[in-house]
């Protein structure tokens, strides 16, 4: 079962001990690099299985800023790690399935989720989108490690008078 759990700048400590493998640091960074900066449009969280911090991301409520591709309503989702020791365990395809329904109760006006993953990360690119993203065919050429697939995927919506989950 995979949770997330909110982090605060001060957090570190909470998921210091998280590291991916040495060849996917150009793609993701280091977990103190996601620390070394604050950013009131950007949350922090740590992945839980339950028992155990497995992974960390961030969500970017100022993503369209920097990339136009997205709309002022969308999410971006940036600095994804999965614990070297974990991966391969369908950790990310996890995150990604929860993720749309964590995301629309937490940011009520969102419509979509965002990110950029490079072209030569295709572990993350199957995981993505096994997870549920959609490639749009396009690239951002703007990467810091190169040419990067664009992907998304809607927010679910909560219905007031239906508490069930819908995709829209």
């Amino acid at each position: 079962m995979i949770e997330f759990l909110p982090l605060s700048q001060d957090d570190l400590h909470r998921v210091a001990q998280l590291a991916v493998h040495p060849d996917q640091v150009k793609f993701s960074g280091t977990i103190e690099e996601a620390f070394a900066t604050a950013n009131p449009d950007v949350d922090r969280y740590a992945i839980t299985d339950g028992t155990a911090v497995v992974g960390f991301f961030k969500i970017d409520q100022g993503y369209n800023t920097v990339h136009d591709f997205a709309p002022p309503t969308g999410l971006g989702l940036r600095t994804v790690m999965v614990d070297a020791n974990r991966q391969g365990q369908g950790i990310g395809q996890a995150v990604c399935r929860a993720l749309p329904a964590h995301l629309a109760r937490h940011y009520p006006k969102a419509c979509s989720l965002w990110l950029t993953v490079n072209l030569r990360n295709p572990g993350a690119v199957r995981a993505y989108l096994k997870g549920g993203f959609a490639d749009t065919g396009e690239q951002w050429l703007q990467g810091d490690a190169g040419p990067q697939h664009i992907l998304r995927i809607p927010l679910a919506t909560i219905s007031t008078a239906n508490p069930s989950i819908r995709v829209g």
